[in-house]
């Protein structure tokens, strides 16, 4: 896939669809509430398999070719990572993501920059590659802009280790001098600004893309699906702060619809391309 945002293309960079768990473990509101499930299936309904009520999304990341810069945004699952769970992420030998780069027209020594909206193991897994037994940077010429708060939420301390995806994914990259730790509203070259989002992690970031009169948005996890836009006090089981991500939600959502930027949902349905409109007191999602 690629679109074009003024004078960057954007290209999806996908590593694989999954169902992930239950619906009603995922947004836990749903619990006990037909009409609002019903709803959900009726506003994204390729996110719910009828016959398991899984709830099912791609595990994407967008690759920009700015009039500057190479900056690949979020670096999915990777291969060779101990995840605990689900299963399907857990010692991966696939390199579909890579081939999604390769048909962009690079090479992983293309990219000047790998932006991580967060530091959850399906945005940084590519970070690092298994290579003569220790994780080294997958992207040997880029820099790697990590949210500076993630970084200390996950780093661990002296009384608990920090994870496995941490020690595989993040670490290595800092260790190699790769790494910067950013916050706020950093910009990158002259097309690209993070949007700070907190609340799913307490450092979490959407990317606000500009050129030449467009503007365009790459979610992160602030939102996982495009019924949340109609819902968008609907909470998420994974988010570290339930309460701030759904005030992040809504501010990112008034921006989406302020702006009329084109919404690139990182966990959307596929193509996860649209629009954001008000309506009433919430937003509708228009697939583009």
């Amino acid at each position: 896939m690629l679109i074009r945002i003024g004078d960057v293309e954007v290209w999806r960079i996908l590593e694989m669809e999954i169902a992930m768990a239950p619906l009603t473990v995922a947004f836990p509101d749903l619990e006990g509430d037909d009409d609002a499930q019903a709803l959900f299936r009726a506003l994204d309904p390729l996110q719910v398999e009828d016959e398991t009520g899984m709830w099912r999304f791609p595990v994407q990341g967008f690759l920009l070719k700015t009039p500057d810069h190479v900056i690949l945004v979020d670096a999915c699952v990777g291969n060779h990572k101990t995840v605990g769970r689900p299963d399907a992420w857990h010692q991966r030998e696939d390199d579909r993501f890579l081939a999604s780069l390769k048909a962009a027209g690079l090479s992983p020594e293309d990219v000047d920059y790998v932006l991580c909206t967060h530091l959850h193991v399906d945005h940084v897994g590519w970070n690092t590659k298994l290579l003569d037994g220790r994780w080294v940077p997958t992207f040997a010429n880029a820099r790697y802009l990590l949210p500076d708060a993630d970084n200390t939420h996950y780093r661990g301390t002296d009384d608990t280790p920090p994870s496995n995806v941490y020690t595989e994914s993040v670490a290595p990259v800092i260790a190699a001098g790769q790494a910067e730790l950013v916050s706020g509203d950093h910009p990158l070259g002259d097309h690209v600004t993070l949007v700070p989002t907190p609340g799913h992690t307490p450092g979490h970031v959407a990317v606000r893309i500009h050129s030449a009169g467009a503007e365009a948005l790459i979610t992160g996890d602030v939102i996982h699906s495009s019924a949340q836009c109609a819902r968008p006090d609907w909470k998420f089981a994974w988010d570290t702060d339930q309460d701030m991500a759904v005030d992040s939600r809504l501010k990112f959502l008034n921006l989406a619809a302020e702006s009329g930027a084109t919404v690139l949902g990182s966990h959307f349905s596929l193509p996860s391309i649209g629009t954001v409109s008000a309506q009433g007191n919430a937003f509708k999602w228009t697939d583009r």
